[in-house]
């Protein structure tokens, strides 16, 4: 996929190489990075981290989409509504879930449906329906690999590259649209993102996302070689601990396009919305600690009083700087304070401190149970790992694609979301994604504990 997208968007392939250069330096000059990264395995995974976005039309495109990527282990993690942001989705992300999956293959992809109760024109809302139930993205042949793989637990080796062959077809792009220009240009009257889900064949990939280190510098080595960036990036401010998730982009491309006329041929056209993104990946949040991010972030925001943009990127981040002074920049303090997930890995010599935990502690005794761990964690006999976030925020999400799709007029939408709807749609309930990384820091204290009780 990164390989067709490539060639699709030439651009893209001077990202890849621009943030290769940009991590090299980073690990070469920043020992500390890159020891962290080794321990936990990431290391091996960061050039190879991705993830794309794609958006779709209908339940059953969904329904079927989330059958494909069960095939390579992917699985549906976390609900995101943008239509209180503008944007008129509601999403997911396909990804593994085991850390050990992860690091074989980090890929995502942040899947979007289109909200049709968001569209307020009834005619126009008839008339996405039609062109919707008119299409069909998945090839007969990965349909049946599909399932094929459902009915014998996996594919063959032949069976699997001619899936990942016929798969790729559906996420293609397509030059020539089935609509004609004029019902283009009024999906488009409505919003950029109805226009891209409606007026082309399939679900073309409109971003891949490389995994930076420093997405500052990204940042400023894009406007220094002229790519076209975002004025602003999404997230928290430059941190010395990073957190959650970071993101900037090249802004969209003008592709040319096709437009089905009532003759038969095509009218010539254009369409802007894919674009390469990068991001900048932290330490995943508690409960806790998302309530922070989201109250700073939104004080920022608030403060600012309009949505961040070229005009106004030097006071926004200004505000946003001195909003996140309130939130702890290490990594002792996130976890002191339960505002972060972390692994917890037992290393030292342990025999002279083992006395000062009990492993067989009862849920009862977990308050002076944590004061333990963070006494051996000051002691040295614990080592915290921050756990690498591995999902998306709904804000910054929603300001990529305002950004590239050159839509700012509306601010929101009116409705509630709807994740029973999306559920239904989908044909699966969605992970929690807080729950999985509970899970991990807590299977991480058992595994440690164990190893403090065997070396006491």
């Amino acid at each position: 996929m990164s390989a067709m997208y490539q060639k699709e968007v030439p651009l893209y392939g001077d990202l890849i190489d621009l943030v290769s250069e940009i991590n090299t330096d980073v690990l070469s000059e920043q020992p500390d990075v890159r020891q962290h990264l080794e321990r936990t395995g990431e290391i091996n995974r960061l050039n190879l981290e991705r993830h794309g976005a794609i958006r779709l039309g209908t339940a059953a495109e969904l329904s079927m989409m989330r059958r494909l990527f069960a095939v390579m282990g992917m699985y549906p993690v976390g609900y995101y509504d943008l239509a209180p942001a503008g944007v008129p989705v509601h999403s997911t992300a396909f990804r593994a879930i085991e850390t050990q999956s992860l690091n074989k293959s980090p890929f995502r992809v942040f899947t979007s449906l289109l909200r049709l109760d968001l569209i307020d024109d009834e005619t126009l809302k008839q008339e996405v329906t039609a062109a919707l139930n008119n299409r069909q993205i998945f090839t007969n042949n990965v349909i049946d690999l599909i399932e094929r793989a459902e009915e014998q637990g996996g594919l063959t080796a032949d069976d699997s590259q001619q899936f990942v062959q016929e798969a790729l077809e559906t996420f293609r792009w397509h030059d020539q649209t089935p609509v004609s220009k004029a019902l283009y240009e009024r999906l488009l009257a409505q919003h950029g993102l109805i226009a891209d889900v409606v007026g082309f064949k399939g679900p073309h990939i409109n971003h891949l996302t490389p995994r930076t280190l420093d997405i500052d510098a990204v940042q400023a080595s894009m406007q220094a070689k002229g790519i076209p960036s975002k004025a602003i990036i999404e997230g928290s401010p430059k941190r010395h601990c990073p957190i959650l998730l970071r993101q900037t982009s090249f802004k969209a491309l003008k592709e040319a396009v096709s437009f089905k006329n009532s003759e038969g041929d095509y009218d010539v056209g254009h369409h802007t919305a894919r674009f390469g993104e990068i991001e900048q990946r932290g330490v995943a949040l508690t409960p806790k600690g998302r309530e922070l991010y989201d109250r700073l972030l939104n004080q920022a925001r608030k403060q600012l009083g309009v949505t961040p943009n070229e005009s106004n990127a030097s006071e926004y981040y200004k505000l946003l700087n001195s909003a996140f002074e309130a939130f702890p920049d290490d990594y002792q303090t996130l976890h002191d304070e339960e505002l972060a997930y972390f692994y917890y890995r037992a290393v030292g010599d342990l025999s002279s401190v083992t006395s000062d935990f009990d492993s067989s502690a009862t849920q009862t005794e977990m308050a002076s149970e944590k004061k333990a761990i963070a006494h051996l964690i000051r002691k040295g006999a614990v080592r915290l790992d921050p756990i690498v976030y591995e999902d998306f925020l709904p804000v910054s999400a929603a300001g990529i694609f305002q950004s590239n799709l050159h839509d700012e007029k509306q601010s929101d939408y009116e409705g509630q979301s709807n994740q029973q709807e999306f559920e239904s749609a989908l044909g699966v309930p969605v992970y929690d994604e807080l729950a999985l990384y509970q899970t991990l820091q807590a299977q991480s204290l058992d595994t440690c504990l164990m190893a403090l009780n065997s070396n006491a």
